[in-house]
């Protein structure tokens, strides 16, 4: 009732802006408090009436460092592998560990903590994390400091995504939901920064690959170069974030939080920033608790939704279990959430399995093919990445397609991507190996955008962040496996290939069972 009383009220308040946009909730009622509900639909119809504006899209440029950072620093150390083999002759994969422990430490801890603590807090200080450490990390003297430095930085990579795609989402329309997918154009272009950097300062300013290695620290500058221009350029794009861009709190974790107030005053300051007004009151949040009340008989008293007793409870309530719990609601939440997980998982196996040492795969085939030199090794690197820029934009209209929306789209590209990888092991030149690899560059693009979109879109959002965080977190769970397999399996065989399209094409037909699709609703 409270939700359907709400609901009407704004569809009549969006109607006069002329938008022909009907908000339907991706997730319904399933599993949501009917209260939380009803203010969640009040403020998707006020950000919608607001439409999307200067506000919204100088979020996406900030928000899209988040991705850009994402992509690039798991690339980085691959990037740099070669070279920190020839001058430190260590156990490679040990590199890869150690990153993707921070990796986890940062998805678990930034996307629960956005979740008690606010978006905000998370967001200015992740990209302070990473630059300071990258930067240092350039004057490394030994593999083992160069490791704990990058688990460190990792732990501010880690917490990118799950804040940055909560953050978004709860600010733009519904009508440019998709967006979200095509904000992954940022993930493209981490991977090709890195690999147009990488080329000229690791490419001429590294050891020859030789067996045994020899190689000294004054022939090998190219990856410390590396290190000190990405960890400069984290720092730059941190202080943009952070004196350049005003980021309000989320209007819809303040209402989680009992704010109503201050949701309300997020939404106006967003609207005059866009130069538009809307018709959001306080009233309207309260009509919502109001309604309740009654339903309930009085039972909530005058304390309603948003009263102190009632938010400190639910503050307390996180420690055990109060924001997982929603996840798992009902059936099909539960089955939605699990699902989530099990893709997070097995991607977070795969694509590190395979694409954490293309590098190195790709220089020791082309050794045997007569062309491994650190160069082509690099200008092969560099052809992937522009290759996977188009996926961003491609997802972005795919996903709105009717008879493929999210779930289609994410399953086919997934597939082909596993394919393309199996594929890969039958090249006999360097050439086509590079083939093959463009093809799976370009069809994991599609993929990551599309699962970077749909994930927070089927949370709801006062338990988004613990929901990006857990599939986040099983997702460098796995990827810590990758490096551990790494360091047992030969990885001049085509075995790690074979491993990694296999779980691609599982992963592909797990996506079909989604249960919902977001595709043209309005995210809680």
């Amino acid at each position: 009732m409270a939700a359907e009383g709400s609901k009407g009220n704004l569809e009549k308040k969006s109607s006069s802006t002329g938008a022909s946009f009907k908000l339907q909730a991706v997730l319904g009622e399933e599993g949501l408090d009917p209260v939380y509900h009803a203010k969640a639909s009040i403020l998707n119809e006020a950000i919608q009436e607001i439409g999307m504006g200067r506000y919204q899209w100088g979020l996406s440029i900030v928000t899209g460092f988040g991705w850009l950072a994402d992509n690039l620093w798991p690339i980085a150390t691959g990037l740099i592998l070669p070279p920190l083999l020839q001058e430190y002759n260590f156990e490679g994969p040990f590199l890869k560990l150690g990153q993707n422990i921070g990796l986890l430490v940062g998805a678990a801890f930034w996307g629960i903590g956005s979740d008690l603590w606010g978006r905000r807090i998370s967001f200015n200080v992740t990209f302070l994390i990473i630059g300071i450490f990258a930067t240092v990390a350039g004057a490394s003297n030994s593999s083992t400091t160069l490791i704990s430095l990058a688990s460190v930085w990792s732990i501010g990579v880690g917490g990118n995504i799950p804040v940055d795609s909560a953050i978004f989402l709860e600010f733009i329309p519904a009508s440019h939901q998709y967006l979200l997918t095509v904000l992954s154009i940022w993930w493209a272009f981490g991977q090709l920064l890195g690999s147009l950097v990488a080329w000229p300062l690791i490419g001429n300013f590294s050891c020859p690959i030789t067996t045994p290695p020899n190689c000294t620290r004054a022939s090998n500058q190219g990856w410390r170069y590396f290190l000190f221009a990405m960890g400069g350029l984290m720092l730059v794009l941190w202080a943009v974030r952070f004196f350049v861009f005003h980021l309000y709190e989320s209007p819809k974790y303040l209402m989680g939080k009992g704010k109503d107030e201050q949701a309300v005053d997020v939404v106006h300051k967003v609207a005059e920033y866009n130069g538009k007004t809307t018709s959001l009151s306080l009233e309207d949040l309260q009509r919502a608790d109001k309604n309740f009340d009654e339903r309930s008989n009085g039972s909530a008293g005058i304390e309603g939704y948003g009263s102190t007793r009632q938010v400190l409870q639910r503050h307390i309530s996180v420690f055990d279990g109060n924001h997982v719990q929603p996840l798992f609601a009902t059936r099909k939440l539960a089955i939605s959430t699990t699902l989530l997980i099990i893709l997070w998982a097995l991607i977070g196996l795969a694509f590190p399995l395979y694409n954490s040492f293309v590098t190195y795969y790709l220089a020791t085939r082309g050794a045997d093919f007569g062309d491994g030199s650190i160069y082509i090794t690099y200008r092969n690197q560099a052809i992937l990445s522009v290759i996977g820029v188009p996926g961003a934009l491609i997802a972005g209209y795919l996903v709105e397609v009717p008879f493929l929306g999210r779930r289609g789209t994410l399953a086919i590209s997934t597939l082909l991507t596993g394919v393309f990888i199996l594929a890969s092991t039958t090249a006999r030149t360097s050439n086509a190996l590079l083939g093959w690899n463009c093809a799976y560059s370009f069809t994991s693009n599609i993929m990551y955008g599309v699962l970077y979109a749909i994930t927070p879109e089927l949370f709801p959002t006062k338990d988004r962040g613990t929901g990006n965080a857990i599939t986040a977190t099983a997702n460098r769970i796995f990827g810590i496996m990758a490096p551990i397999i790494a360091l047992y399996a030969d990885l001049t065989t085509s075995v790690p290939i074979f491993i990694s399209g296999a779980i691609f094409i599982a992963a592909a037909f797990i996506a079909l069972l989604l249960p919902f699709e977001s595709r043209g609703k309005a995210s809680l």
